[in-house]
């Protein structure tokens, strides 16, 4: 049995391929097209997982797509009859549902002669985003909720999972919606694009939640866990606003309106220092995130008390929160999405198909994200014989040690302070580079920070960079002891452990930390090891291996970054590259 998923016409357009059960092939668009986020249909998605499973289209029993038009139909006429929004408004809707081609048109046009003959699925946006963390969970039961922006007029959806059952038992419609609130204020802050709200988040640790007060305005809290919005203070309930969701980067125009100005102030514009005022407010807004989320979690527990709970929706992005969740409610474990966002509903479309659909109750267990291409050593191969003029211009060697070696020469890189790209393996699935796809440096040096932007990222000042700590070393490092293999939680370091880590300890005391083990990441667990056997330090500083751009997929984007950019060193499978100290120190 063979179901295709998809994410079509979101951000992070994405998919993913399951066999009887079982996920084989997992991929977000953006890492063939090579644009951040990119959204419309993800045909090279689709032909890499078909690639992976060794099928075609004609193999495939189902497709499943984690939208459907049908849902909430009764709520939409309602609203549109009570609340009568602009026929610009409406308009807009309709002309976009209707540009958009079908699924299997789609499928036809990307992948001619080899017609789609099974059955296609519509699967309500939420419904997806549940089933990609309950499903993918180690829980038999647990709570699962869904937070983000809309889907399906929906913009949260929680309720209890129990074996391959999902019940829904409640939802937030539209217009409201915590992720719209978040994105407001993100865009107020002046980070316009699409995924800068993760920009918030790193910069809200330098301020005080001097603004709660005004934002508690914006967000209200029911007592069955949901929340509304004053609409006063936002646009796009209203207005016809520009978006682009197909075929390049998710484009929103502002949604707030001028109601928040005259709250806050002016906004900033995105080539204007950040004061202090925008740090507090940016405080304040994940404040006022926590609150209500953890409103939403608090009343889910009192209903069900169970000790688990899973994750997912763009919100489920918000690592700070995730890591908190412990601390501010009576769950225990928690299990975070690795694709929270929009891609990982390629995954729980498939998996919804695979339990609801087809009665099966087989549940399979998501506990690493290596889902993506791999490249074998004759394609690293080449890669480096087609680049071999290009390497000897940048005054690198190329060596290719037994594996121990190889580790050994790269944790003894790292210790000394060099800035090394370290590719491996299948690409990680989601937003984050998790040690396959990964630039590692080490998290000693109070300055790293600042030589990785110089060399490479060029990122802002207040974004921290992250620790991948082997999986037995958690507890005595950080003041909780969980696992955490996708990065999407963020703990306290230990406060005596803090001045032997500052790379990675952000200015309040955390990190948003990997956990990594030997039996699902072997290579990274031993480079890791290898590194605490030469520092005392079981950790490493993990960054995405990319420069403003998709983190890389093939060795040839790898090669290229490194070649374009001032890192040190490149293990590209078993191929150690090194810039010669010469080339260093001229730049």
């Amino acid at each position: 049995m063979l179901i295709l998923g998809i994410n079509a016409f979101h951000a992070d357009s994405s998919a993913a391929i399951v066999r009887d059960g079982k996920l084989v092939a997992a991929a977000e668009e953006e890492r063939f097209r090579r644009i951040k986020h990119w959204a419309g249909f993800p045909s090279q998605a689709v032909a890499y997982c078909l690639r992976e499973a060794g099928a075609s289209l004609r193999d495939l029993d189902h497709v499943a797509v984690n939208q459907d038009g049908r849902a909430q139909f009764w709520h939409k006429v309602a609203y549109a009859a009570l609340k009568r929004p602009s026929p610009a408004l409406i308009l807009s809707r309709l002309r976009t549902r209707r540009a958009r081609k079908g699924i299997r048109e789609h499928l036809a046009e990307a992948f001619p002669g080899r017609d789609f003959a099974g059955a296609l699925h519509a699967v309500e946006h939420h419904q997806a985003h549940l089933s990609s963390a309950f499903h993918m969970s180690p829980f038999a039961e647990a709570a699962a909720v869904s937070v983000d922006g809309f889907g399906d007029f929906s913009s949260a959806a929680w309720g209890i999972g129990s074996g391959s059952r999902i019940d829904v038992e409640g939802r937030v419609l539209f217009p409201h919606s915590l992720g719209i609130f978040y994105q407001a204020v993100t865009q107020y802050l002046g980070f316009p694009h699409y995924g800068d709200e993760y920009k918030v988040m790193g910069l809200a640790p330098y301020g005080e939640p001097r603004f709660l007060a005004e934002l508690r305005r914006l967000v209200s809290l029911h007592d069955d866990g949901g929340f509304a919005l004053d609409l006063a203070f936002f646009r796009h309930h209203r207005e016809a606003l520009s978006f682009n969701w197909d075929g390049g980067v998710p484009e929103f125009a502002a949604l707030y309106s001028p109601a928040l100005v005259d709250l806050l102030g002016p906004a900033r514009t995105a080539d204007e220092p950040i004061a202090q005022h925008h740090r507090d407010i940016a405080r304040s807004a994940q404040a006022i995130y926590e609150e209500a989320f953890f409103h939403l979690l608090r009343g889910m527990h009192e209903r069900h008390p169970v000790d688990a709970i899973a994750i997912a929706g763009g919100c489920g992005a918000n690592s700070v929160a995730n890591g908190k969740v412990r601390r501010e409610t009576k769950y225990r474990r928690v299990y975070v999405q690795a694709a929270a966002g929009d891609a990982g509903g390629a995954i729980g479309a498939a998996f919804t198909v695979w339990h609801r659909h087809l009665g099966q109750p087989a549940r399979f267990a998501m506990d690493h994200a290596y889902w993506g291409p791999s490249f074998d050593a004759a394609a690293i191969d080449a890669v480096i014989s087609q680049n071999e003029a290009a390497i000897r211009a940048g005054d690198c060697t190329v060596e290719r040690p037994d594996r121990d070696a190889l580790v050994r020469a790269t944790a003894a890189a790292i210790a000394d302070g060099e800035v090394v790209g370290w590719f491996q393996g299948r690409m990680e699935w989601g937003p984050r580079a998790l040690g396959n796809r990964s630039i590692v440096c080490d998290p000693r040096r109070a300055d790293m920070k600042t030589i990785l932007n110089a060399k490479i990222k060029r990122r802002e000042s207040f974004r921290p960079f992250a620790p991948s700590v082997l999986k037995e070393a958690v507890g005595e490092w950080f003041e909780e002891d969980d696992d955490v293999p996708f990065m999407m939680q963020v703990f306290q370091i230990r406060e005596e452990k803090r001045p032997l880590i500052p790379a990675v300890t952000h200015v309040d005391g955390s990190g948003r930390l990997q956990t990594v083990h030997a039996d699902t990441n072997p290579m990274y667990h031993q480079l890791i090891s290898a590194f605490r056997d030469l520092t005392g330090v079981p950790m490493v500083l993990n960054t995405s291996f990319n420069e403003n751009e998709p983190v890389v997929c093939a060795p040839g984007e790898a090669l290229a970054c490194f070649l374009r950019t001032r890192m040190d060193v490149l293990v590209l499978g078993d191929a150690l590259i090194t810039r010669r100290q010469e080339a260093r120190a001229a730049e």
